[in-house]
């Protein structure tokens, strides 16, 4: 069963998404016609997947690796709590109903 979430696109419009098992939240977004430019196909090697997240969720998820880390650092709007790649956030049902906002491209 998918799970649902809330993106905010960077005009303020809130979408609600239905998140699949198989995707990663780079991939739903993208998949949504949502602006993921998502330039590098997932691998962590660009910023262009740039989201912010609720402190909690972003807690919740882990620490981030130190490639995220270092392009997430570089990338416009950075937020030292909140700012993931969404292409390094896999499916998980506990993530439903979580909201995530499009961050300014970089």
């Amino acid at each position: 069963m998918p799970t649902s979430i809330t993106a905010v696109d960077r005009d303020g419009t809130q979408h609600s998404l239905a998140w699949e098992e198989d995707q990663t939240l780079m991939e739903v977004l993208r998949d949504n016609d949502l602006p993921v430019l998502a330039s590098c196909g997932g691998t962590a090697s660009c910023a262009t997947c740039h989201v912010f997240l609720d402190e909690a969720v972003a807690t919740r998820l882990g620490e981030r690796s130190a490639d995220e880390l270092e392009l997430l650092e570089e990338a416009e709007g950075y937020r030292a709590c909140g700012s993931r790649l969404a292409c390094q956030i896999e499916h998980d049902d506990a993530l439903d109903g979580i909201r995530v906002e499009l961050a300014p491209e970089s």
